[in-house]
């Protein structure tokens, strides 16, 4: 397993991570189902989408040094996810400005989480370097 990830509390807010951003649960029914301490990562890992998608993404690399270390590992998972799947399985419609544009700024979010433990970062890294050849 890549990260070697063992706590039960990150691997399950990892999963939970996108609940409230994409579904209609709400953070009290998460709380109710799954408790508070897995709930609170999944709101620091969670975008509220009632602003502007420019200004959610600048609140990303806002919010990334302050993560706790349970949301960082959550974040740059989710960046790694999704930067595989910007050069193997993109978004229909997605061109190859909008992926290199995704993969910079993903770059920025990934930069300032103050938890990247040496296998997920290189990995990401390693992801980086790929995207670059092939989004030319």
């Amino acid at each position: 397993m890549l990260g070697n990830i063992q706590d039960e509390t990150v691997l399950a807010a990892a999963i939970l991570h996108d609940t409230i951003e994409d579904t209609d649960t709400t953070e009290q029914e998460l709380t109710t189902l799954f408790g508070q301490e897995i709930t609170s990562i999944v709101k620091e890992v969670t975008d509220d989408k009632t602003l502007p998608k420019l200004e959610r993404k600048a609140k990303q690399i806002e919010k990334a040094p302050k993560m706790s270390r349970q949301a960082c590992l959550i974040k740059l998972a989710d960046k790694i996810s999704n930067i595989e799947d910007v050069i193997s399985n993109p978004v229909v419609g997605w061109d190859l400005d909008r992926r290199r544009v995704y993969r910079t700024w993903a770059t920025s979010v990934v930069s300032r989480l103050t938890e990247k433990p040496k296998a997920l970062i290189a990995h990401f890294d390693n992801l980086i370097i790929k995207a670059e050849g092939e989004l030319v």
